[in-house]
């Protein structure tokens, strides 16, 4: 806990900007970087407009549509922290290179997919190249531009960011629409060809290597650890449903509490022996940083299984085309993107933990009137009576994302935060791989009984649900996230992943130095009780 009227920890003399140069093609690689940042995004989105046509043409179970969504985010969470590692430790271009080429023939080989087993698999092989790829974009943009350019630079995330969260729906609806050549869902994948070739190549020619000062070792067990939590608790809530829940699905579940157990007891070993463990244990001694990972968790659970369920509702229940289903969801991202600018800008730093509350409110609000009117127009309900209720919905969504990640590291010492971000950005991959698992079997076992408005009724009412859960995390929370000394660092795009942060020193207004990363500074003050 902090005392907001005491003096945080000593801090490295800032120094005026160095007057190191940039590098001469500096703009051209951050358009790679953001090129890669692109690729993760709407592949992220894009397949869910896509699912319908995948399960017809594919004859693939509502089993496998969840593996084929969830499973990307899945081996996404589970590489996330080691993909930074490895790149501290073997070079960030060498590991962008290798992800980005690793992406571009899995979705390859995920577009010539003749089974929902071969595209599963190689959804996975997806996620596994993200987490390889994106963590080391940071670096390699904070090692070409100079001190005095970079918050130029990394302006220009937010733009892109947003607009490819916006185009995803839009474009894979277009592209299954369109049918080219009879290829039908397939060019959604294609997609992912030019923007991973031109990302690759010109990193092989343009991009200087770079390593953290002082790489840290690879925690391959707790690597291995850590992807067993997570696959034990994702598997048997998607399978369990089509077994019949027998036993050892609820054996897997409770293994997966065993292999985190594990890990942490790893983890403490490795620091007795003076190596670097993958998590710093000592992050969940701090109440505020465990109420936040578990709000990350509960959040982007609801938040990914209700898209998921709505766009199968337009397509399967109302008979909206891609296109049509993709464009039907353009409010909430719109209303997402205006609810994080509101609280980034404005709100957060004003009224505190207050926001939160209120974007978990509005939320829930946005979420009753989307149910109603599905509930009053059934399966006639039309993307006008729609639009209201998304916009609502996607401002709590852009209000509670926008802030959330610096409230939770506002309670962890600056040598900590970089495991926390770590793991609070695989929490949020593990959590929307959860969402798309538990919100998907409740939707797909009302529908074989009860129907399409009935089955996303109920799939609301459990988003609703996690309404009083979450108050209560947040209420846990500190309650101003930039409140007291400069003491800590966060991911400048929490969604997209970060690597992982080892030392960190201020280099000038704004931002710090992470292990050669430049990044935005949280503020590790602030009252949580």
């Amino acid at each position: 806990m902090y005392d907001n009227h005491q003096e945080g920890p000593h801090l490295p003399t800032i120094e005026a900007p160095s007057a190191r140069p940039g590098h001469p093609r500096k703009w051209t690689i951050l358009a790679l970087v953001l090129a890669a940042e692109c690729m993760d995004l709407l592949d992220g989105t894009i397949v869910n407009v896509a699912a319908p046509t995948i399960h017809a043409r594919l004859h693939a179970s509502t089993a496998s549509l969840q593996w084929i969504i969830g499973g990307y985010a899945l081996a996404f969470a589970a590489g996330l922290i080691g993909g930074g590692r490895l790149g501290d430790i073997y070079g960030r271009r060498r590991l962008f290179i290798v992800g980005a080429l690793g992406f571009v023939g899995a979705s390859v080989a995920c577009a010539f997919s003749v089974s929902p087993a071969m595209l599963i698999v190689c959804r996975l092989v997806q996620g596994v190249a993200a987490a390889a790829l994106i963590p080391q974009g940071l670096g390699i943009v904070r090692e070409v531009f100079a001190d005095d350019e970079l918050q130029g630079a990394f302006a220009l995330f937010g733009p892109v960011i947003g607009l490819s969260a916006v185009l995803g729906p839009i474009i894979g609806g277009a592209l299954v629409t369109l049918n080219a050549f009879g290829t039908g869902w397939r060019l959604i994948f294609f997609v992912n060809l030019p923007l991973g070739l031109i990302a690759a190549l010109g990193a092989a020619r343009l991009m200087p290597e770079s390593r953290a000062p002082k790489p840290p070792s690879l925690d391959v067990v707790g690597a291995l650890l850590a992807a067993a939590g997570m696959g034990l608790v994702v598997y048997p809530l998607i399978q369990g449903r089509s077994a019949g829940w027998p036993a050892w699905t609820y054996l897997m579940m409770a293994g997966s509490v065993v292999a985190l157990a594990l890990l942490a007891v790893w983890d403490r070993r490795l620091r007795r022996r003076g190596r670097d463990p993958l998590v710093e244990t000592s992050i969940f001694r701090h109440r505020s940083y465990g109420a936040g990972l578990a709000s990350i968790l509960v959040f982007f659970a609801g938040m990914s299984g209700v898209l998921l369920v709505l766009t199968l509702f337009l397509q399967f229940g109302e008979h909206f085309s891609a296109i049509h289903a993709g464009l039907t969801l353009v409010p909430l991202a719109a209303g997402s993107a205006t609810g994080a600018t509101l609280a980034g800008a404005l709100l957060a730093p004003r009224f505190g933990r207050v926001v939160l509350q209120l974007a978990c409110m509005l939320l829930a609000a946005g979420v009753v009137w989307m149910r109603q009117t599905i509930l009053a127009h059934g399966l006639h309900t039309s993307s006008l009576d729609l639009i209201a209720p998304q916009l609502i919905v996607g401002c709590g969504i852009g209000m509670m994302i926008s802030p959330l990640f610096d409230f939770i590291l506002a309670s962890v010492t600056d040598a900590e935060v970089g495991s926390a971000s770590g793991v609070l950005n695989a929490g949020q991959q593990l959590g929307g791989a959860v969402g798309v698992a538990a919100v998907g079997t409740l939707f797909f076992s009302t529908l074989r009984h009860s129907g399409f408005v009935t089955a996303i009724s109920h799939a609301l009412v459990l988003e609703l649900a996690t309404t009083p859960l979450l108050l209560v995390l947040i209420s846990l929370l500190p309650r101003h996230a930039r409140e007291g000394r400069e003491t800590g660092v966060t991911a400048i795009d929490p969604p997209t992943g970060a690597a992982v942060i080892h030392e960190t020193d201020v280099i000038g207004p704004g931002y710090a130095r992470a292990d050669g990363q430049l990044v935005k500074k949280c503020f590790a003050g602030g009252d949580v009780s």
